[in-house]
């Protein structure tokens, strides 16, 4: 239950960053690209356009992650709607010819869609006073 809330944290915080990379260009941050420069220099040209998004994206993905850690419902149907989207975005790459990466996400969101649909996983956001699983 802890790695789903580091999870969603950690995506807000490099969410964060490519946005804000995007946004204000020309920064050290921009450095970080090197890690995926394809992402880059698709992205790049769009500058703002597809920066603001990233950081709407990362304020989801916190919000999302305080709500987990706090065992509010609202934060586990945040959650599952964020990795339900995230499913099916990798199954529109994949059926777009991205077959590695695409089915790989896929699988690999499918996995994490399924766990947070477990119902000893929805029990512990039942209420505001739920127990912690470990």
């Amino acid at each position: 239950m802890m790695a789903i809330g580091i999870f969603l944290e950690f995506g807000a915080a490099m969410a964060s960053l490519a946005g804000t990379s995007l946004v204000w260009r020309g920064t050290a941050l921009d450095r970080m690209w090197a890690l995926n420069s394809r992402a880059y220099g698709e992205l790049a040209p769009f500058g703002k356009a597809v920066g603001i998004p990233f950081l709407l994206l990362a304020v989801t993905l916190g919000v999302a992650g305080i709500g987990w850690f706090k065992r509010r419902r609202w934060g586990w149907r945040l959650a599952v709607a964020i990795i339900a989207t995230q499913v099916l975005g990798d199954l529109v790459n994949a059926y777009r010819g991205d077959v590695v990466r695409g089915g790989a996400g896929f699988v690999i969101a499918g996995i994490l869609l399924v766990y947070l649909l477990r119902p000893e996983v929805r029990a512990a956001f039942a209420s505001a006073n739920a127990p912690s699983l470990r």
